[in-house]
């Protein structure tokens, strides 16, 4: 057996309509084709690729301790993202990858979920961020 590549994150939120907006403004995702499932959600794409499915519940999901702290996307364009998360009045922190030639933009969706955004330092230094 052999890993081709990550498939997808499935998120429960009592909040879909707002999970939708968020992923769209903020990361250009779209919803797309789903399943038709016997519970609400959503298909969340980026381009052709389904990574986010949201599953519609009646009550917000119980903080615990959880084993996944968070998911992270590789990505182009950090300074777009940047002014988004800005002009959405969203914090978000910007690190640097100790020896490894990435930097992170790191935020929280509408229900506390922590994404890291991965980007390349050659893109960080296009983005003045450097």
């Amino acid at each position: 057996m052999k890993i081709n590549g990550f498939s997808h994150v499935n998120v429960r939120t009592s909040r879909l309509d707002d999970m939708i907006a968020w992923y769209g403004d903020i990361l250009d995702m779209h919803p797309g084709p789903r399943p038709d499932f016997r519970f609400g959600g959503a298909w969340l794409y980026a381009d052709d690729k389904p990574f986010i499915h949201l599953v519609e519940v009646q009550s917000e999901p119980r903080v615990a301790e959880t084993k996944i702290e968070h998911f992270a996307f590789d990505a182009s364009g950090m300074s777009d993202l940047a002014a988004k998360l800005e002009a959405s009045g969203i914090t978000y922190t910007v690190d640097r990858v100790p020896g490894f030639p990435l930097v992170q933009i790191n935020c929280h969706d509408p229900d506390g979920n922590h994404i890291h955004i991965d980007f390349s330092l050659d893109d960080t230094k296009d983005a003045g961020l450097a």
